[in-house]
């Protein structure tokens, strides 16, 4: 799932850092967080480089959350499809 953006450079773009299963911080560009049958999936880019990750919300409270990794390439598909339908006008996407 590769894309440029062309986002104008004076647009603020937020930063996740999150802990990966190794205990390592990795920083995440976020683009978006889209609902998909009744469940909310973010999209983000690992910073530097130009593909895209997705993972699940799982609420734990409210205040905190986990992020997990989507296995299913059915809901990967069809979460990618309306990220890039919503975004289809900003980003180009190369599949």
């Amino acid at each position: 799932m590769d894309m440029e953006t062309n986002l104008p450079e004076e647009e603020e773009t937020s930063i996740l850092t999150l802990t990966d299963e190794n205990g390592q911080d990795v920083d995440f560009e976020y683009l978006d967080c889209i609902e998909y049958q009744g469940t909310e999936y973010l999209v983000l880019m690992p910073e530097g480089e130009d593909e895209i990750v997705i993972m699940e919300v799982e609420p734990v409270d409210e205040e905190n959350e986990n992020y997990l990794a989507v296995e299913d390439e059915a809901i990967l598909d069809a979460v990618y499809a309306i990220f890039k339908e919503k975004f289809k006008d900003i980003l180009t996407f190369e599949d």
